[in-house]
């Protein structure tokens, strides 16, 4: 095995031909610098696959970095325990380098626990905060609010761009919905009636969810294709009421070329239930999310496909981007899109198996 010797700055320096505090100032964006000596200390560092020792710069700064992690409870919403492990798994590796996250946990069925739980968060003043936004309307003035404290943060599971967040950590949700759509399309070539079913949400204040639906119905307004195929829409309640059974026996009854149902969340369980209790194999069913009752329905084949959100590494590395700005003083990519993984019963082991 190669040992491989430690880039200095020292030896950028000497080999730019300039001193370590020019080299310094180019690696860490600090100060002014000419920028045909920026690119030759650029340049020079590349080649020497130069890496910066976080801890020690850590170390130097001698202070913790407090970062608030603004998440649904997952005892209301079992989803929500993915990106709660994703975050206690960052914040464990980088104890050491002065990175700590305080839970500020709400109901994610109740805007004003949100909002009490968000209020309690910029009075603490944190260094950074990750949130899920998951109520639109209720985010917006303590992005306002956050922004004018200088106060960094990061979305995931729902991005909202209107306000600059530092990065948004998740999936393309259209580009989510467009790809729901090709895997009905593919699966039907003679056609047939498609829902998009919204269930347990308030819809008019989930963004993520409407831009699911929006890219679903894109697909099809550009299918050029010989049969038919209409979409409907449907927002469901509870799961757990009889109002969300009897709704969703009317529809198909009322739509007996019902060939496919597209779940926008994580609920695609509720209704491979309805339709395994009443044996409707000819309704093929997707939708989100690796969770124990969606994987039930996945190996039975009553879900056909799911589509991996990767909730654990939402969590993960949305603490990650927000400890390279506040404590590493990395330049963070402002979009971090997570791949649109098709899940299968086929397939299913190797995600189970994957550690993120």
């Amino acid at each position: 095995m190669v040992k491989r010797s430690i880039v200095r700055i020292k030896d950028i320096a000497e080999k730019a031909g300039v001193s370590t505090g020019t080299v310094d100032r180019v690696l860490h964006e600090r100060g002014k610098v000419a920028e045909e000596v920026r690119q030759k200390v650029l340049e020079i560092a590349r080649e020497l696959n130069y890496q910066p020792n976080l801890l020690a710069r850590t170390l130097v700064n001698n202070r913790m970095y407090d970062i608030a992690a603004l998440i649904p409870d997952p005892e209301q919403d079992i989803y929500w325990q993915a990106p709660k492990t994703g975050i206690e798994k960052a914040e464990q590796e980088l104890a050491q380098y002065g990175v700590q996250v305080t839970h500020f946990i709400f109901n994610p069925f109740d805007a004003a626990s949100f909002k009490e739980k968000a209020a309690e968060v910029a009075s603490l003043k944190p260094d950074a905060v990750l949130l899920a936004p998951i109520f639109y309307r209720e985010s917006l003035p303590f992005f306002k609010q956050w922004k004018e404290m200088e106060i960094p943060f990061a979305l995931f599971n729902t991005h909202i761009p209107d306000y600059e967040p530092l990065l948004y950590i998740g999936q393309d949700s259209y580009q989510s919905g467009f790809l729901a759509a090709k895997l009905l399309h593919y699966g039907h070539p003679q056609g047939g009636t498609f829902l998009v079913a919204h269930i347990d949400v308030d819809l008019s204040n989930s963004s993520h969810l409407v831009n699911k639906e929006q890219g679903f119905f894109d697909y099809f307004s550009r299918v050029e294709s010989k049969v038919s195929y209409p979409l409907l829409q449907v927002d469901l309640p509870d799961s757990n009421s009889q109002e969300f059974q009897k709704r969703l026996g009317e529809l198909i009854k009322d739509n007996p070329g019902l060939k496919g149902i597209f779940v926008t969340n994580s609920k695609a369980h509720t209704v491979a239930h309805y339709l395994q209790e009443r044996a409707m194999t000819h309704i093929k069913l997707i939708g989100y999310d690796l969770m124990e009752k969606n994987l039930e329905y996945l190996n039975k084949g009553t879900i056909e496909f799911l589509i991996n959100q990767n909730p654990k590494g939402q969590g993960y590395w949305g603490i990650y981007g927000l400890a390279d700005h506040i404590a590493f003083k990395k330049k963070v990519n402002p979009i971090k899109y997570l791949p649109l993984d098709i899940i299968t019963k086929e397939n299913l082991h190797y995600y189970i198996e994957a550690d993120l």
